[in-house]
């Protein structure tokens, strides 16, 4: 009964092949949260694969609904006084675009090539929370208990920005109370380096669109003389970031890199992945590669579009929209995202423009602070397992629902993801290479024995 030996049991649940089995089978279920088509297979993921995985365990499991989307809470409580846990991931994915995936792979079918699996949901989120649901596994087969509380919430409306989460947090407080969220999503930051990350970025997409008239005119009779909506939107967007990206917006930009956040990614190099090669002219100048992924905002245009893309006619179109996104830090006013471009577009002569929130949730910021003793003691387990030393980001680059457990639920919060950058998460070919999991599985399988066993964070025993 020891920490190696659990380890060992997690790594041969890979070996034997029962965990790609298991995976195999979850990835059959197309979970597409934003098909309504595929409303009952969420629920059916809960009931079929989540719920039998937690009663294994010995949680005890039922099913929540906030407005209209199923939640699953398992609970195993052992013993007051032991460090309470709350554990979360998502069994939703996005479209499956079937067609558009390499020949001979599915998105819902697992399929193996060169140290990879391939499937939808592999990387974002199944594979993720099913190396944690094994890792818990080992543990009580090995101590025969946990050795701590457990609790954990698997939502099915994470890729439509997690509606009702927010109002079943504010609903079941109590319910969830914990003493520190461990969890596993995004990315690491490369393939080959554990990583710790302690909250995410923003993010709030929204539309810019220019009506002039109702419909198109001839461009050689009225060229010259009537205003182009795509040129006028295009300069609009072309005020918001200098030619290289960096925001022109003052209320989009914080005070600064906080110094605490920049000696955390000074030893964080973010790696070329295929043709994905980093620009090193484009974003905030002054700033490492990973400071202006990590620690400063980025604005995107998502799409653009006027007139006819597909069959273009010679005519000025009367309308031109776009959907654009800002990726937003710890500092910025969320509330005032919107108004602040408002007035920088009329400061700058585009009253014309106009603007909306899109039907998309907001992610808010959130950041723990690096030093804090949970991510000092989840640093330590890990490489006490792996002989690696983590990287810790302050903040994910991308977006999750963080908020909701560090402000609603008052959780420190600590992500260990078992993925990296090149994962292809939300485009075809979705994949999570081999290596990762067997090591995520033994990551978490030492961070699950540490937890009931003695030198936990005093915050847990308080």
């Amino acid at each position: 009964m020891t920490r190696d030996a659990a380890i060992a049991k997690a790594e041969a649940y890979f070996d034997t092949g029962d965990f790609r089995t298991d995976l195999a089978r979850r990835v059959g279920l197309p979970t597409e949260s934003r098909n309504p088509d595929r409303a009952p297979v969420l629920s059916e993921y809960i009931e079929s694969e989540m719920r039998p995985a937690f009663r294994a365990l010995g949680f005890a499991c039922r099913t929540l609904t906030q407005n209209g989307w199923p939640f699953l809470y398992a609970e195993r409580i052992e013993e007051a006084g032991r460090p309470t846990v709350l554990g979360y991931g998502h069994g939703d994915v996005v479209r499956g675009l079937d067609d558009e995936w390499e020949a001979g792979l599915s998105p819902w079918s697992l399929v193996e090539r060169g140290g990879k699996w391939f499937g939808r949901g592999t990387a974002d989120n199944k594979g993720q929370h099913s190396v944690n649901i094994g890792a818990l596994r080992a543990v009580l087969e090995t101590r025969g208990r946990l050795g701590f509380n457990a609790k954990y919430l698997i939502e099915m409306g994470e890729e439509r920005v997690s509606p009702g989460l927010r109002e079943l947090a504010e609903a079941h407080k109590e319910l969830f109370r914990a003493d520190v969220l461990i969890a596993s999503d995004g990315p690491r930051l490369s393939a080959g380096r554990p990583t710790v990350f302690l909250g995410s970025r923003g993010t709030m997409s929204f539309d810019i669109w220019i009506d002039a008239r109702k419909g198109g005119h001839h461009s050689g009779n009225w060229g010259g003389l009537l205003s182009d909506p795509a040129i006028q939107l295009a300069q609009a967007i072309s005020s918001i970031t200098s030619p290289s990206g960096e925001i022109l917006v003052p209320e989009w930009r914080p005070q600064g890199v906080p110094e605490n956040v920049r000696r955390s990614l000074a030893d964080c190099e973010i790696e070329d992945d295929g043709d994905a090669r980093i620009d090193p002219g484009w974003g905030e100048p002054g700033l490492s590669p990973a400071e202006r992924v990590f620690a400063w905002p980025s604005f995107s245009v998502l799409a653009f579009e006027a007139g006819n893309p597909k069959t273009p006619v010679n005519a000025i179109p009367p309308r031109a929209w776009a959907r654009c996104q800002l990726r937003f830090v710890v500092g910025i006013d969320a509330a005032d995202i919107l108004p602040a471009l408002r007035r920088h577009l009329d400061r700058h002569g585009f009253a014309m423009v106009q603007l909306a929130k899109s039907g998309d949730e907001t992610f808010f910021a959130t950041r723990l602070d690096p030093g804090h003793p949970w991510v000092r003691w989840a640093v330590g387990s890990i490489a006490r397992t792996t002989g690696k030393t983590p990287a810790v980001l302050p903040n994910l680059g991308g977006s999750l629902p963080n908020d909701i457990f560090s402000e609603i639920l008052g959780l420190p919060t600590i992500w260990i993801p078992h993925s990296y950058p090149g994962c292809s998460q939300h485009a075809p070919n979705e994949h999570l290479p081999t290596a990762i999991v067997r090591e995520g599985l033994a990551v978490m399988a030492g961070i699950y024995w540490d937890l009931g066993d003695t030198g936990v964070p005093e915050t847990a025993q308080a």
